[in-house]
């Protein structure tokens, strides 16, 4: 969290509200929709003009100001004008913030609304990912017995994403997608293994109880969320956040998972990073292991290993 005399970079501070969008209070959320619809006004307005805007008090505001990390209006000003300096640099029309698919959209600007909603996710993760608490996963993963990892319906997919790179360097690693078999796996853990959970909401039950059980068994637990206040994550030991937002017609669109595949990737690469050489040499011993199952391009030219 910035100190008062340290501003958040600009993109940090639109991914902390836009993070923070589902454990804010009523009030505190019109003042976060009024922020993130346009940054660049919201900027110019005095603190009594954008509590009027969100149907609100000023006190709310100042306390939107503190729950999101951002210390003070004067700051949240500084910022917004930033990130609305950038918009501008980047250029092209855009759509508004969690923009829904409408009936009346063509299909060019379904295009458009996806593709700028899921970069946005991406700039807004990278922006708003703790490296601290990166680093510290990177070291328990890279360390671990095993590694067990829990999702289910669409988290499922990144963990399983997980599991095939860590085993495809050698790490002993596990993905669970049905609760009573992570349940019983939970149970089996202990110190110097690593249960890490995928959960947009952090409330997911199925995901939520096997790193509680995890947690209780003295494993290094990790989330992945996109709630840093989630129960998912006030569990683990590390939160690694993402900042995507859905809507109710793309709820549990693609944007979240490739936010989250973002990180599961981040986390990858340093691990296999710790063990540059033995990682580069169990990537080409895999390779190998299917490349004969290509078939070869019409323009190709195939040596005699394939």
């Amino acid at each position: 969290m910035a100190s008062a005399s340290q501003e958040p970079p600009p993109a940090d501070t639109l991914a902390r509200i836009r993070a923070a969008l589902p454990t804010l209070a009523p009030s505190e959320r019109r003042v976060a929709d009024a922020v993130l619809a346009d940054p660049g006004q919201a900027a110019e307005l005095s603190i009594s003009a954008l509590a009027e805007r969100a149907a609100t008090s000023v006190a709310t505001v100042m306390r939107f100001c503190r729950t999101t990390g951002v210390g003070n209006y004067p700051q949240l000003r500084l910022a917004l004008a930033a990130a609305a300096a950038r918009e501008h640099a980047l250029g092209g029309e855009r759509p508004a913030p969690g923009t829904d698919i409408s009936a009346t959209d063509t299909l060019d600007q379904i295009v458009h609304k996806i593709v700028y909603n899921e970069v946005r996710a991406l700039e807004d993760s990278g922006a708003g990912l703790d490296i601290d608490a990166l680093g510290r996963a990177v070291d328990a993963v890279a360390g671990a017995r095993r590694v067990d990892i829990f999702g289910v319906g669409a988290s499922a997919f990144v963990g399983q994403d997980l599991h095939q790179k860590l085993h495809r360097i050698g790490h002993l690693a596990f993905i669970w997608t049905d609760r009573h078999a992570a349940l019983t796996a939970a149970a089996l853990l202990g110190p110097g293994d690593v249960a890490l959970a995928v959960s947009h909401s952090g409330e997911t039950e199925d995901t939520v109880e096997p790193l509680q059980a995890a947690t209780e068994r003295g494993a290094t637990t990790i989330a992945l969320t996109n709630v840093p206040g989630s129960t998912l994550a006030t569990t683990a030991d590390l939160v690694l956040a993402t900042c995507a937002r859905e809507t109710p017609f793309r709820s549990g669109a693609t944007v979240s998972r490739i936010a989250q595949l973002a990180v599961i990737d981040c986390l990858f690469v340093g691990v296999a990073q710790r063990s540059y050489d033995a990682t580069t040499a169990a990537l080409e011993k895999t390779y190998r292991a299917v490349q004969r199952r290509r078939r070869p391009g019409p323009a190709r030219r195939t040596s005699a290993e394939d």
